[in-house]
């Protein structure tokens, strides 16, 4: 994914599941005339994870009162990135999780919900260089969002053959080592930085 996003026009998306695989096929049939990817990864797909509204373009898959975390879960982490939704929530933290389902172009949808967050934490089975996270990252500097944002994904490094599982164990892309980061990176605020959201999730 990180090659195909200096491809210009070019749209990509990263499909969850079974059914947004069906569905994102469909789309880039019928919406779709510029050049246009669907990127799966290796092995058996993950269990179908139904969205519980949309934002945008975007899935969401977790949605709390509190805006605390906003997680960007890239196509078949979602499993993932509910794990440390609900870890999350385990310590009190407000979590939103979605799925932008296109990850080019960003959707706007997206740098909306980051503005009203605390924190950004993407996760993705790709190229940290680069990657959907990098790209939402420049996307939000040029847009003046100031919140803080986490990259996790691949490190520029050969890595050696193993299970898909195994890799992501060794990696650190797990839902503990996430979790635990996102709640260091949240206790660590300023105390004037963390009043900077209402109860309500506005400025």
């Amino acid at each position: 994914m990180s090659i195909l996003q200096v491809v210009p026009g070019l749209r990509l998306a990263a499909p969850r599941d079974v059914t947004r695989m069906r569905e994102l096929l469909d789309e880039a049939v019928e919406v779709s005339d510029a050049p246009t990817v669907v990127r799966f990864p290796k092995g058996p797909p993950p269990e179908d994870v139904e969205a519980v509204g949309k934002a945008g373009g975007c899935d969401v898959l977790v949605r709390d009162g509190a805006r605390d975390v906003l997680v960007v879960s890239v196509g078949a982490m979602a499993p993932i990135a509910l794990d440390v939704a609900a870890r999350l929530r385990d310590q009190g933290i407000g979590v939103t999780v979605v799925d932008p389902r296109w990850v080019k172009p960003v959707d706007p949808a997206l740098v909306e919900l980051a503005r009203t967050h605390r924190r950004v934490v993407t996760i993705e089975d790709n190229g940290i260089v680069g990657g959907v996270g990098a790209v939402l990252l420049q996307t939000l500097a040029e847009a003046g969002v100031a919140t803080p944002v986490r990259l996790h994904g691949i490190p520029q490094e050969f890595l050696d053959h193993a299970k898909r599982g195994a890799i992501l164990d060794r990696i650190g892309l797990t839902a503990s080592t996430i979790a635990l980061q996102a709640v260091h990176d949240i206790t660590a605020e300023p105390a004037e930085d963390r009043s900077l959201l209402d109860v309500d999730g506005s400025r």
